[in-house]
């Protein structure tokens, strides 16, 4: 999960599995709260963005996370992520969906 977690962040929506986007989206939705909670006047940040960090693996998708996704939900509550479902896959007749940032 933690990298189909860092794809969604780096491409900001991604297509895979019915049952992947959905249990992706409760993961996701909280690295983007404790991103958000990461503000410069948090005594909390270092340590949220370390958790962050030690999900996810990568430090440029949590960079990207804290910097660029997560003040864009400043005044959201949550519900961060969309799933949009696509129909079953070509050869092994999987259910696919894309699930994709708001």
């Amino acid at each position: 999960m933690a990298n189909l977690a860092a794809s969604l962040f780096a491409a900001e929506a991604i297509v895979t599995t019915e049952a992947k986007a959905k249990a992706l989206r409760p993961i996701a939705e909280k690295l983007i709260t404790k991103a958000k909670k990461a503000t410069a006047d948090d005594p909390m940040r270092i340590h949220r963005i370390r958790q962050i960090q030690g999900y996810l693996g990568d430090r440029e998708m949590t960079h990207k996370l804290v910097t660029d996704v997560a003040p864009r939900y400043s005044e959201r509550p949550g519900g961060y992520l969309r799933i949009y479902k696509l129909g079953p896959r070509q050869g092994d007749n999987a259910q696919m969906a894309r699930i994709e940032l708001v």
